[in-house]
């Protein structure tokens, strides 16, 4: 599976933010650089981000809702407790960020990568992931209900003690990522790929015991 990664944007040829709120009626923020921003409990909803870098950037508890991020690098970013519910990202990237705690709830998102990312805690509910990579991202205790998945890889990803209701995990490799504690049903873990290392963990959903 090939990603589309983010259009390759020269960080010296963007715009730099310095208030984000001063932009907000612009409606669409694009060629910017946001650098080294501290926010809490903000709230910036149905905006368009394109072409932007959010490099180091800590915008936490807020409301990030119904935005649509298209060529987005998120670099060093802290995110935590804040909701991106029902926006759409389109050839992001997530690098060495923290989104503990998140809100994706019934987000799109195509062509996107989240690369050494703790994305713990975080909600997927109703989510649809097309064409997205989870490196070396920490997913524990993360909660995917009736989400959606296509081309979805998890490359060292640790899975330990999500949730997983009516999310078909089919042709989903497993095998390198950790799923310690997993609750998941025999439906939708049908079809994907396990290490043998891995198959007592799920021998509770055939109601039997190892001694």
């Amino acid at each position: 599976m090939k990603i589309i990664k983010p259009q390759k944007l020269e960080k010296e040829k963007l715009e730099p933010i310095q208030k984000i709120e001063e932009q907000i009626e612009e409606e669409t923020l694009q060629n910017k650089i946001l650098q080294n921003l501290q926010k809490e409990r903000i709230e910036l909803i149905g905006l368009k981000f394109e072409k932007v870098i959010f490099d180091a950037v800590k915008i936490t508890s807020s409301k990030l809702e119904k935005n649509t991020f298209t060529d987005v690098c998120f670099k060093n970013c802290n995110f935590s407790n804040s909701s991106f519910e029902g926006s759409c990202f389109i050839r992001c990237e997530f690098d060495n960020c923290k989104i503990t705690g998140c809100n994706f709830v019934e987000t799109s998102l195509y062509h996107v990568s989240f690369l050494e990312t703790n994305g713990n805690y975080m909600n997927l509910t109703t989510a649809n992931l097309e064409n997205v990579l989870f490196e070396n991202t920490g997913l524990r205790n993360s909660y995917w209900q009736e989400s959606k998945l296509k081309n979805v890889v998890l490359e060292k990803a640790d899975l330990s003690n999500a949730q997983v209701f009516k999310t078909s995990l089919k042709d989903i490799d497993l095998s390198n990522s950790q799923i310690e504690g997993i609750a998941i049903s025999i439906e939708d873990i049908k079809g994907a790929t396990i290490d043998m290392l891995q198959a007592p963990e799920l021998l509770y959903l055939l109601g039997v015991k190892v001694k």
